[in-house]
């Protein structure tokens, strides 16, 4: 078979297995546009961050991909079935939650999921302690949700969306309240998922917690994709990681910098020094530095290449144009 012809078939598969596809949406809150002509498409499998600073339109995006709302203009089709009006019977396969999971307080977890059971025509019921487990609520899914923290709403939502055993997943925030451990085994849960052909499009304004989960990335900003694609094209498009760093000859260090391909450096206020360093650059720089002499007594990294695409497509001044002090301030400054 010809090169052409396994295009062509491979081409018309991703389309087939599409979990999401939106085209040109739009939505308009009297004179504000919350999105503006949005394009999202999402693979069965597939992990997708969807990213932008409060405001930036992902909420509403969520919305109207659940049938919330209705778009001003734009189609809508999650696993090949259109997604027409507010009113629409909820889509099988399809879970999630939009900001924070609701439930009834007085209620334990359990009997909250028994309740969303009994509402989604009893499917799933087998599947509740199976649920609680894989999100760590087993112990204490017999307690009210009034004495759950923040987190453990969180989890006891994703535990809400494992029973309608689906095959897309939305999520609005879902590691908010959660501490690192916590953070981490919902990354876990995510990736597990995903590997079972689970599609997961994941909302954030926190870029940490989501750039070791995602295979892409969708970056919003006022309502609209400043950036779309793979992580793969993120690493080879992002601009140069900041790092603060300190030294046992820091003004030695600043003219090793300006030596280096690669690299740029500048001096922080409350001493240090910033550098800005282009993928693959690092080593190079950290060895030319222990080759002078310098020690490098403390290194850490202020922007990953993720953090620094984000920074670079949202703000209102762009990454490149700064400077490694400047940059390293306004990040600081920030945390």
């Amino acid at each position: 078979m010809c090169a052409h012809r396994v295009e062509s078939r491979l081409h018309i598969y991703c389309r087939a297995v599409a979990a999401i596809r939106a085209s040109g949406l739009v939505k308009r809150y009297g004179a504000t546009c919350a999105l503006d002509g949005v394009d999202l498409e999402v693979q069965a499998g597939e992990v997708r961050g969807l990213l932008g600073p409060n405001g930036a339109g992902k909420t509403t995006l969520l919305r109207l991909l659940f049938g919330l709302v209705r778009p001003d203009a734009g189609s809508i089709e999650l696993l090949d079935r259109v997604v027409e009006t507010p009113d629409c019977v909820p889509l099988k396969g399809v879970a999630g939650f939009v900001e924070d999971p609701s439930f009834y307080p007085y209620l334990s977890g359990k009997a909250n999921l028994e309740l969303l059971v009994e509402l989604d025509d009893g499917a799933g019921r087998q599947s509740i302690d199976e649920a609680l487990e894989r999100v760590d609520l087993a112990s204490r899914g017999g307690d009210r949700v009034s004495g759950y923290s923040t987190g453990m709403r969180q989890r006891l939502g994703i535990a809400a969306a494992l029973l309608r055993s689906p095959r897309l997943l939305l999520f609005d925030e879902p590691t908010s309240g959660l501490d690192p451990a916590g953070t981490r085994a919902v990354g876990a849960l995510l990736r597990e998922l995903s590997a079972d052909g689970v599609a997961v499009l994941l909302s954030s304004h926190l870029i940490g917690e989501v750039e070791s989960v995602c295979d892409s990335f969708t970056v919003l900003r006022h309502g609209q994709v400043v950036w779309s694609g793979s992580g793969a094209r993120l690493q080879a498009e992002a601009p140069a990681s900041a790092y603060a760093l300190v030294t046992s000859d820091d003004e030695r260090a600043l003219q090793i910098a300006d030596a280096e391909v690669g690299v740029s450096a500048g001096r922080l206020r409350n001493g240090g020094v910033a550098i800005s360093v282009e993928e693959g650059c690092l080593d190079g720089f950290v060895l030319a530095l222990g080759r002078a002499g310098v020690a490098v007594r403390r290194l850490d990294q202020l922007l990953s290449p993720l953090e620094s695409m984000f920074f670079a497509l949202t703000s209102d001044a762009f990454i490149g144009q700064l400077e490694a002090h400047e940059l390293a301030e306004r990040v600081l400054a920030q945390t």
